[in-house]
């Protein structure tokens, strides 16, 4: 499937929830393929232009940056400028405070959250910014594999929250790549 996407000149090229060995089949038809295991995604040529907008992604939890990671290296590869806000869960409300001026200079913010997932909430009552919510199957507690989350950001009352599928890093940036390019 790489080979065909190179030949037809696609750009970027991503293998999501990729494997080392994927990685590695990757690597032979384009050698600058670059992996990032955490978010389990290979990239293979990104757009090099100028930034065409930028996106914040946020974390509420250290064990929610493989999704965050995933939407962060997405975007980049998008030709998008990321600014990366991790750690900030609604447990400590003055954490996210802390960068609201951050928060209000992207185009577009994706906030990742697992447990109840509030973190898409509490960004979208603080700024007008655009929301991609994301929840994640991470956490502790009746989290039941990231349905929690999913139905707490479905249920959110703050306008412009807009919510993808469990731990859909991938989704996320797509949405907000469309969201900034418009």
């Amino acid at each position: 499937m790489v080979r065909a996407l190179a030949q037809g000149g696609v750009r970027p090229i991503f293998v999501t929830r990729a494997t080392d060995a994927q990685y590695r089949a990757a690597r032979e038809v384009l050698p600058d393929a670059v992996f990032h295991p955490r978010a389990r995604l290979a990239v293979m040529r990104p757009v090099d232009d100028e930034p065409a907008g930028a996106v914040a992604v946020v974390s509420a939890g250290t064990s929610d940056l493989p999704v965050s990671d995933e939407a962060a290296f997405v975007s980049e590869a998008l030709g998008l400028k990321v600014e990366r806000i991790a750690d900030v869960g609604i447990a400590g409300v003055h954490r996210v405070v802390a960068h609201r001026s951050a928060l209000e200079e992207a185009d577009c913010l994706i906030a990742v959250a697992g447990m109840e997932g509030a973190l898409p909430s509490l960004v979208a009552g603080l700024v007008s910014t655009p929301v991609v919510a994301v929840p994640t199957s991470v956490g502790y507690g009746a989290t039941l594999g990231g349905l929690a989350a999913l139905l707490g950001m479905l249920a959110s009352c703050a306008p412009g929250v807009t919510v993808v599928n469990v731990d859909n890093g991938f989704g996320a940036a797509m949405a907000a790549h469309r969201i900034v390019r418009r």
